[in-house]
């Protein structure tokens, strides 16, 4: 069954030794504002900014690059899309109905658009 809906990754959640380090480059750098703040605002758990990105603070990480936590994916029919992804394979988390462990074991988040918002930014051209 193709689920009759349109979607966009809304925003890619990376867990990262040191969050300060990573916010402060997007924004100078990149020019990505804070949109949201779990925790502290002075020493975070997560934070989200404008443009896409989530930010886990993982002090015990020790790799070279930050670690894929997930992929937050907005749709225009949360109900079509779960019921369109049980053929799939995929089993639920513990975070909600909302949250899938795809076989390979990349976890996906759907969220619920509203309006048209979907449809607003799949019609953005990033290359024009």
């Amino acid at each position: 069954m193709t689920a009759n809906t349109r979607s966009y990754v809304e925003h890619v959640a990376v867990r990262v030794k040191d969050l300060q380090w990573h916010l402060r480059f997007f924004r100078e750098v990149l020019g990505m504002t804070t949109r949201m703040v779990d925790g502290d605002p002075e020493a975070p758990r997560q934070v989200w900014t404008i443009g896409g990105m989530q930010f886990i603070q993982d002090p015990a990480f020790e790799g070279p690059e930050g670690r894929l936590a997930h992929l937050g994916v907005m749709t225009s029919d949360l109900e079509a899309a779960l019921e369109a992804a049980k053929p799939f394979g995929v089993t639920q988390m513990p975070q909600g109905r909302n949250w899938l462990r795809l076989p390979d074991g990349l976890a996906v988040e759907i969220l619920q658009a509203t309006g048209n918002a979907v449809d607003e930014a799949l019609a953005v051209d990033p290359r024009a």
